[in-house]
């Protein structure tokens, strides 16, 4: 089913795009489907970690690491891509990112133990994380540029589709079959991926020598790893795996993001930085990636702390929670055809503003929830909010990568991977901590559990109201970005 539906959006992502040859439309189908697969994988595990805590015989502060170490892993890999999609043809590095894939799905299957199990997802992320820039690379390098917001307004369907059945299909498969279905169901449709992509992914793009700066490598795994190694420990502050302040590996990290901004200024002089920072000097690129950042952190703090109301205020079943959500991912996925074409008649902000409005007004809406709120309102309000998280995504993806020159495409994808895993960590990271802070001062003050829970959860969506404010702000100075075509390389 889920390869049937990825298969026809991928099909038709390539069929409107005007220009793009036969042998282009494989290669983007090829990708839309793998990336489908490494999508779903991200969000199908989120409703197994109590399941696998009993099955392995560990406690949540050991568990916390299949998550955290597939981000640290995310983080370090992803500004590597720059190097790796201008070093490597299209083919290699596709199946190079599907074989990791498969290798860690399929440990993951088999593993006995968490040591073993976070092995596996570390592999699989680093599949996963060549994946997004390397589809967002080709589109750009492919696709005409009249035609960019409808060829990634398909894409999108498929980017938002994919996290929205993750949690269905989590619960479906939960019900009836034990955790590791969950990695054994996806291993055949990578593995179809994989082979389809060894005999017919064609070579679009012209490598050309980039030097690979091991010391910017080690600053990269510094700065982006510390940031969001620190950020995920903030979740778990209490009992957290470490003998020493949280504030501790957020600092190491800061240090080594300045030491590598530093140094890539210096390298790219040189045309030599393993991430070119000159995909900042173009000012409607800088405020997309802000306004991506603030409404990413507002997408992945609502992922994580939404299922959690609903489960443990509301007292829904993993599969009942997901039947909830569901529909909001659908209509995300269903507006991405046509907001992109949209995106191509009216440009970014007659969509950006009316959008990242909605998303603040149900944030501040769902500050009120409580033990009662019926269910019929959260789902409609999460309906509204996936419909302004999709007004938003196509147009900041395609303005984006629109704004930098062709010859640092692949610098740019490598900024937004890195940017959407720090800003969902710091989501993440930010919502959970107001909703343990303030659940714990509630249970202080002689409130019942039901109560300090919900509390928490209002204070979690009232930080993420809060921050949204900044991104209307930045929705009022994106353009559409003029023409790229000729550019000087």
């Amino acid at each position: 089913m889920t390869t049937e539906s990825a298969s026809a959006v991928a099909q038709a992502s390539v069929s409107d795009s005007s220009g793009t040859a036969p042998n282009h439309g494989t290669v983007i189908r090829l990708l839309v489907v793998s990336s489908f697969v490494v999508i779903l994988n991200e969000t199908i595990m989120n409703l197994a970690i109590p399941r696998m805590m009993a099955s392995l015989g560990v406690d949540a502060v050991a568990a916390q690491w299949l998550t955290t170490a597939f981000l640290l892993t995310m983080a370090v890999v992803i500004p590597i891509t720059g190097f790796l999609l201008q070093r490597l043809h299209t083919r290699t590095i596709f199946i190079t990112a599907m074989a990791l894939f498969c290798v860690g799905t399929l440990g993951a299957t088999f593993a006995p133990t968490l040591t073993l199990l976070v092995t596996a997802r570390v592999v699989q992320a680093s599949g996963t994380a060549i994946m997004l820039p390397l589809l967002m690379t080709t589109v750009m390098t492919l696709v005409p540029e009249q035609s960019r917001g409808k060829t990634m307004g398909n894409i999108m369907i498929v980017i938002s589709v994919a996290p929205a059945l993750g949690p269905f299909i989590s619960g479906l498969i939960l019900r009836f079959l034990p955790w590791q279905w969950l990695f054994a169901l996806v291993l055949p449709i990578a593995f179809v991926a994989l082979l389809l992509g060894a005999r017919r992914m064609q070579n679009v793009t012209t490598p050309r020598e980039a030097p690979l700066d091991l010391v910017s490598v080690l600053l990269s795994a510094l700065g982006f790893g510390g940031w969001v190694y620190g950020l995920s420990l903030l979740g778990v502050s209490g009992n957290a795996p470490h003998n020493f302040p949280v504030w501790t590996p957020l600092a190491i990290g800061s240090v080594g993001m300045v030491a590598f901004v530093v140094r890539q200024i210096a390298l790219q002089r040189h045309d030599r930085a393993l991430l070119d920072l000159r995909t900042f000097a173009s000012r409607n690129f800088t405020v997309s990636v802000v306004l991506m950042a603030i409404m990413m952190m507002a997408l992945f703090g609502t992922l994580i702390v939404l299922p959690l109301y609903l489960q443990n205020v509301r007292g829904f079943s993993p599969l009942e929670a997901g039947l909830l959500l569901l529909p909001g991912g659908l209509v995300m996925g269903l507006l991405g055809r046509p907001v992109g074409r949209q995106y191509d008649r009216i440009g970014p902000a007659k969509l950006l503003i009316p959008g990242v409005v909605i998303v603040t007004a149900v944030l501040w809406a769902m500050t009120l929830l409580g033990p009662t709120t019926p269910w019929a309102y959260i789902l409609a309000g999460h309906i509204v909010i996936s419909a302004g998280f999709a007004l938003l995504f196509t147009p900041l993806f395609t303005v984006s990568l629109s704004s930098v020159q062709p010859r640092l495409y692949s610098h740019g994808s490598a900024v937004l991977g890195s940017t959407q895993q720090l800003a969902g960590a710091v989501g993440v990271a930010l919502f959970i901590a107001f909703m343990s802070t303030e659940s714990a001062e509630l249970l202080a003050q002689g409130a019942t559990a039901l109560e300090a829970q919900a509390g928490g959860i209002r204070a979690a969506f009232l930080c993420g109201a809060v921050a949204s404010l900044a991104a209307v702000v930045c929705a009022l100075f994106v353009r559409k970005p003029a023409s790229t075509a000729a550019a000087p390389h």
